[in-house]
Order: structure tokens, then C-alpha cells, then sequence
């Protein structure tokens, strides 16, 4: 039996962003068991060229949110990017979460040969519904993940490989 872009996909996005929510919950009762500001993390970035946590979350939450939509062909809710501290980043992959858990498996059947074109300054690109998730969805999904995690711990917090994996 084939698998579905549903199940490569919105299962897999949930699961991501609870695994940040979990992250983040995390990182501000290490704040707060170290005993300094949690929103030291929130700007905590690890190189001067890189975004800052609070960034790699919000492109984490709309890359997921918004790949569901296109590949259901619906509308994204738009989440301004407000987020000043750890609840409220906690909050968005909260929300993130439940926008995911409202798509259904029918709202992706045949999503694969979807063509998608995402507009950039300059250029555009088109995917087919599979291409768009195995070779952008999902890679700036792990990237902004990772990279969240590992400001994180680049920071101190007590986080590890099962953290990340949603275990």
C-alpha cells in the first residue's frame, strides 16, 4: 500500500512543532531553574549572520503552515511575527499545531502532482505538490528546527536528541 502525502506530511509537521513547543517549555524552566532572563534566549542566535531563535521559530511555524495549505489548497492562517518571549513562541507552535490538526487526508489526496509556485524577489519556482515537500517543505522544516534546538543548547539548556525527536 502507498503511502500518502498526508502521512509524510502533516503528521510529520505536527509532530515537529510540538517537539519545539516541548523545547521551548524546556528552555524557559532552565531559565528560570538558572535563574536569568528568559528572553536572553529568545534574541540568542548563533552567529552574527544568523536569525535570532525567535525567527527560526516563526519561519519553522509559517513553512509548515503555510506548505499544508498550499498542498490542501486553502488558506493559511497569517500569524504576525510578535513574539517577544518563550510562552508566546510556545503559543505559535501551539496554534501551528492546531491549524495542521484541521487538514484533512482528503484535502491532500492527489497533492503530489499539485503544481506550486512560490514567488521570491526576482524569480519564481515551480514544484509539483511531491517535489515542494520532500525538497522544501521538509528540509526548511529541519533546518529551522535544528537550528532553533541548537541555540538552545549552545545556550546551556538541557536538551537532547530525544527532545528534538519528540520522544
Amino acid at each position: 500500500m502507498p503511502v500518502s502525502m498526508y502521512q509524510f506530511s502533516i503528521p510529520v509537521f505536527m509532530r515537529g512543532m510540538q517537539a519545539l513547543g516541548d523545547v521551548l517549555g524546556k528552555a524557559r524552566a532552565d531559565a528560570q531553574a538558572r535563574n536569568f532572563a528568559p528572553e536572553i534566549l529568545v534574541e540568542a542566535r548563533l552567529a552574527p549572520d544568523m536569525h535570532k531563535l525567535v525567527r527560526q521559530v516563526q519561519i519553522a511555524s509559517d513553512t509548515v503552515k503555510n506548505g499544508a495549505a498550499r498542498l490542501a489548497a486553502t488558506e493559511a492562517p497569517a500569524f504576525p511575527d510578535t513574539e517577544t518571549s518563550l510562552e508566546e513562541l510556545q503559543a505559535r507552535a501551539a496554534k501551528t499545531v492546531a491549524f495542521l490538526g484541521q487538514i484533512t487526508e482528503a484535502q491532500l489526496e492527489g497533492s503530489e502532482a499539485r503544481q506550486i509556485t512560490l514567488k521570491f524577489p526576482g524569480q519564481e519556482i515551480t514544484f509539483s505538490g511531491a517535489e515542494y515537500l520532500a525538497g522544501f517543505v521538509l528540509p526548511n522544516l529541519y533546518f529551522h528546527m535544528t537550528t532553533a534546538y541548537n541555540i538552545l543548547r549552545h545556550n546551556g539548556v538541557k536538551i537532547g536528541k530525544r527532545d528534538f525527536l519528540g520522544a
